[in-house]
């Protein structure tokens, strides 16, 4: 009898333990509950999250970076829809995703369809990407965000028609902080934006660098800035469209307010051009402009004004941007541009830098040691600064 029971029970545990081996560790291991998280750590892995919207409330952590290379054209399964949102964490733990390429007549296009309510995404980034749509709300990360991305960053290039960003397309009351993209927005019609296309929430120390071109409502780093906060943020690439094509935003309005942030790029439009906003409705504080501007009702810093909007403590370039006029703020000479005295209301301590006589302002972000003109590159135009100086004290 002993033995019979001894014989039972190890058939019993050999069961368990194959049950076990069947149907845990999904992708490559955890439990997908926030002490667990399911380990990302191959493409299999991060496509095969989109088969499974049962574990779109789960949390993920990618343990290694990931190549999508294989995934072409709509191969990859998008993460979260309109009928099944994202709504838990994931976190790219420092790590990349390359090479992901996706192009389709659809909505929600990005490596997340549509992050929902409570969704999380953060320290990730996204290099080589390739995301088109001939349609509408095309980010290079997510595609319609009402949860919290943090510390993320894209690099390549987006396009679409309707409201595209290089990192997100739609922000729907979500909240975007210290994030960045690197990758070119271009080929859109309406609402282009170099980071987020349509935002209606708080932006915070986030930047976009390169080209932005699209028809209507472009900007540097959103297109239309409808509701919240931006803020300590910057773009600096070139902006082309047709009408109200803004340095950092198309249109800033009733209801947002932009707060310390600044554009160096070019604007250039048929029709309402800023080197900052091309029309405000809203609030403008302790920012400034730069690029060269061309274009119709166009201003240095704004180009037109309604509705009650108000610009306060602000500037542009006169010199740099071909502009004698704005609907708000204060031209200045590039000298003056670079003095410390010209600024006297802005926070030097927290917020802004500045090398007097030497730079513009700049917020005191992370930048690269030797990065002397904080373009977040050292190259030869940092040497050429520190070689004029160097040559000022002979």
């Amino acid at each position: 009898m002993k033995r019979q029971l001894n014989l039972a029970l190890l058939v019993t545990l050999l069961v368990a333990g194959f049950t076990c081996s069947v149907f845990a560790g999904t992708y490559s291991g955890g439990t997908g509950e926030p002490n667990d998280p399911y380990r990302i750590a191959t493409a299999t892995d991060l496509n095969d999250i989109g088969n499974h919207p049962e574990d779109f409330n789960k949390s993920f952590l990618m343990v290694a970076d990931i190549n999508l290379a294989s995934y072409t054209d709509s191969q990859f399964n998008i993460i979260g829809n309109d009928s099944n949102a994202f709504t838990g964490v994931f976190d790219g733990n420092g790590h990349t995703v390359s090479n992901f390429t996706y192009g389709a007549y659809v909505l929600d296009v990005g490596l997340f369809g549509w992050v929902g309510s409570g969704g999380e995404i953060r320290n990730l980034g996204l290099i080589d990407i390739y995301v088109s749509s001939g349609y509408m709300r095309v980010g290079g990360l997510v595609g319609l965000n009402r949860g919290t991305i943090f510390n993320c960053y894209t690099t390549g290039s987006v396009w679409g028609l309707f409201v595209v960003g290089g990192l997100v397309g739609y922000n729907d009351y979500g909240a975007i902080s210290n994030c960045y993209t690197t990758a070119t927005v271009s080929l859109g019609g309406e609402f282009i934006g170099g980071l987020v296309g349509v935002n209606y929430g708080p932006i915070t120390n986030c930047y976009a660098t390169k080209m932005v071109s699209g028809y209507l409502l472009v900007g540097g780093l959103v297109g239309y800035h409808a509701v919240g906060s931006m803020t300590k943020c910057y773009a600096m690439g070139d902006v082309h469209g047709d009408e109200l094509v803004g340095g950092l935003v198309g249109e800033n309005d009733t209801d947002a307010t932009i707060l310390n942030c600044y554009a160096i790029g070019a604007a250039s439009g048929r029709v309402r051009v800023g080197g900052l906003a091309a029309k405000n409705y809203g609030t403008i504080t302790n920012s400034y402009a730069t690029g060269a501007i061309s274009g119709s009702e166009s201003g240095g810093l704004v180009g037109i004004v309604e509705g009650g909007g108000t610009v306060h403590n602000s500037f542009w370039d006169i010199e740099t941007s071909g502009q004698t006029s704005s609907a708000g703020g204060e031209g200045k000479t590039t000298l003056e541009m670079k003095q410390i005295n010209t600024f006297a209301n802005w926070d030097f301590v927290e917020t802004w830098g500045i090398e007097d006589n030497q730079t513009y302002p700049f917020l005191k972000l992370t930048y690269p040691v030797g990065d002397l003109n904080h373009d977040k590159v050292v190259n030869f135009f940092d040497f050429a600064i520190l070689a004029e100086h160097w040559l000022e004290g002979i």
